[in-house]
């Protein structure tokens, strides 16, 4: 059973048609698109963890090397660890593509990620057993570890061919699920859901920390075998990201529609606001967010409408 909508899929193959058209993208575009997404990866990553860096600190560690005055020492840690470990999965999916999925290749992502805040574990499954604060669902014992991690491992090789927008879901999900490890294992599930997307022509896919609550709820009810939310969540990520590249690489994308918080559009539109953020949360209108306000556009609206009058 599919768990994201055909439009929603349609949608976004069509804008990694739009991407793939235009490789191979310049060189210096990419690099520096890459930086940023680095930067953006690592900050928003690790404050969903409760690293307090702010997006510049997290900047200014990696890049210049600073020591930021009254942040704890593990947060400058973990900001170069993930940077570290971001920047191998780069190096590794374009040497090795689709061959890189193994358990050894999740346990060095993981080994990157913690690698000078949890040195004796790093790249180590747990051997005893763990409790998850704040959630309902209980992690497997370690005992079970090796053997369930051995089995996820097939479960991605047998559905490679699948959608990856929601394998990728149900990769991060299982991983988190088996909590495979006693800490990093939310940013390791991150970055390998990543390697599924990244092998696919996508651009990296980043989960904001501003939707912190949404993406604990999403996973919640990937507990309770409701994967359509996970799924839907992951795709806006994804859309986002190729949005993002699209309008760098080629600059009249997107030019001529402009963007206003959802109070606006309401007025000129059938929709209230509120229908439209639920819209916009579902992935079944396009927008995007500045900080914490949804936005989107007449012409997005219309290309919605236009969708719904096809169904029928």
């Amino acid at each position: 059973m599919p768990y994201l909508e055909k439009s929603i899929q349609k949608r976004i193959e069509q804008k990694l048609k739009r991407l793939n058209a235009l490789r191979p993208l310049p060189k210096s575009a990419v690099q520096k698109l890459q930086q940023q997404f680095q930067i953006e990866m690592t900050y928003n990553s690790n404050s969903i963890e409760g690293n307090s860096l702010t997006l510049k600190e997290t900047f200014l560690v990696i890049n210049e090397g600073v020591t930021i005055k009254g942040k704890p020492l593990k947060d400058h840690l973990e900001a170069k660890d993930h940077t570290e470990a971001l920047q191998w999965l780069y190096e590794e999916v374009q040497a090795h593509n689709r061959h890189t999925i193994s358990e050894v290749f999740i346990r060095n992502i993981h080994a990157l990620v913690v690698h000078n805040t949890d040195r004796e574990w790093a790249g180590r499954y747990r051997n005893s057993n763990v409790i998850i604060g704040g959630a309902k669902h209980t992690p497997p014992d370690g005992i079970e570890v090796s053997e369930l991690m051995s089995q996820f491992v097939r479960w991605i090789k047998r559905n490679q061919k699948s959608s990856v927008i929601e394998l990728a879901a149900l990769a991060h999900h299982r991983l988190v699920h088996i909590h495979p490890f006693f800490d990093g294992n939310g940013r390791t599930a991150r970055l390998f859901m990543n390697v599924l997307v990244m092998q696919k022509g996508y651009p990296l896919a980043i989960i904001l920390k501003n939707d912190r609550k949404k993406y604990y709820r999403v996973l919640a009810q990937a507990d309770e075998d409701n994967f359509k939310p996970l799924v839907a969540f992951v795709a806006q990520a994804i859309e986002r990201s190729l949005d993002m590249y699209l309008k760098i690489l080629t600059p009249t994308y997107g030019t001529r529609e402009k963007f206003y918080l959802l109070s606006k559009v309401a007025e000129k539109t059938p929709y209230s606001g509120k229908y439209l953020n639920l819209l916009l949360r579902q992935g079944k209108l396009e927008g995007h967010k500045e900080g914490r306000d949804w936005l989107t556009s007449i012409e997005a609206i219309e290309r919605y409408r236009e969708g719904r009058k096809r169904k029928r």
